[in-house]
């Protein structure tokens, strides 16, 4: 029947308009219709307030350090006839060795290491072993700036963190950051170990890592999503703290219809989504951006000034200035709001 592909067509359509109006698909309208509810069921004009902005990474310009060049002539390197280092030398004096991307950068830097160590013995003359050791030992010096600059340097860490995609979902297939948290966490192990001197570690994964990084949005994203949080959760206690301290919702501790509808919204939209919602958050923080946190935090004495603001305030669990501190507050007093709003009428959960 000719009608019978039309209605096949229209049914995702419907589908698709239908999930378009439901305000808990999405972060946003999820948060506001919520805090929207509780005034509405406690008869307290709501109000919602600006959600805090957050900052961009800082430019690639003022996150790349300069790396210290050596003072060894090439007269001196030519004359190291035998050596492997005359080859890793002449590769970084290239054409494309002068326009190398961060992390191949390192790759030189520990080659350059390694390749000297390596040469040391074949060398008979004294001042040129002297000067092939102060080498190494700048090279040594100067390897947590390399090691800066091929993560917090590279330009694919600017598309992890972009704060242009939005929220986290809600309700994610799968795990969203299954792949990052474990990218992450080899990475991290991989940084203690160079910033260690062991140089023995591959950086064969480190490139797949980045072009990850540069697919990927969800560290912007969870950023975004502890802001609006934060925010929406700050609207619903003094909504609910105008009840507690205002107007009694029951008389004598007694439940009445609006405590019942209240309870009943509790569960349905605060336990029911909204919480869901809220672990899910607080999963991929502590798969991602915790360990985000502890690779800027090795790279501390590193760090250059003009990125420990954006690192106290995007990164850091704990610090004042933390947007991850001042949502974990938000989340603690609007629990204890609806403790003792409901605790009026003896429906405090857990009682």
């Amino acid at each position: 029947m000719p009608g019978a592909g039309l209605f096949r067509i229209a049914i995702p359509v419907l589908a698709s308009l239908l999930a378009g109006c439901n305000p808990f698909s999405d972060a946003r309208p999820m948060m506001d219709e919520y805090v929207e509810r509780v005034a509405r069921v406690l008869d307290v004009d709501p109000e919602l307030s600006d959600i805090d902005s957050a900052s961009q990474l800082p430019r690639r310009r003022d996150r790349v350090l300069t790396i210290p060049d050596l003072e060894m002539g090439m007269l001196d390197f030519l004359s190291l006839y035998g050596c492997e280092l005359q080859q890793v030398v002449g590769q970084k004096n290239s054409v494309m060795g002068r326009v190398m991307q961060p992390l191949n950068h390192l790759r030189y830097e520990i080659r350059f290491i390694e390749a000297a160590r390596e040469c040391l013995p074949e060398i008979e003359d004294e001042d040129l072993s002297e000067e092939l050791v102060d080498a190494i030992e700048s090279k040594l010096e100067s390897l947590p700036i390399a090691i800066w600059n091929a993560t917090w340097g590279v330009e694919e860490v600017e598309k992890l963190f972009t704060l242009a995609k939005g929220d986290y979902p809600v309700s994610p297939e799968g795990n969203p950051v299954s792949d990052l948290a474990r990218d992450i966490g080899r990475l991290n192990a991989t940084v203690s170990r160079l910033l260690s001197n062991d140089l023995s570690v591959s950086l064969e994964f480190a490139g797949a890592v980045q072009q990850r990084w540069q697919a990927e949005h969800r560290a912007g994203q969870l950023i975004n999503s502890a802001l609006l949080l934060t925010a929406r959760l700050q609207d619903g206690t003094e909504i609910l703290r105008q009840r507690t301290e205002g107007r009694p919702l029951c008389l004598n501790g007694k439940p009445n219809n609006q405590s019942d509808i209240l309870q009943n919204m509790f569960f349905s939209v605060y336990i029911g989504e909204v919480q869901p919602y809220m672990s899910e958050l607080a999963r991929a923080r502590t798969r991602l951006i915790v360990p985000f946190e502890q690779l800027a935090k090795m790279q501390i004495e590193t760090m250059p000034e003009s990125f420990r603001p954006w690192y106290q305030r995007h990164l850091t669990q704990d610090s004042q200035s933390s947007l991850w501190h001042q949502l974990d507050v938000a989340m603690m007093n609007h629990t204890r709001a609806w403790q003792d709003l409901l605790e009026q009428c003896g429906l405090r959960p857990g009682a």
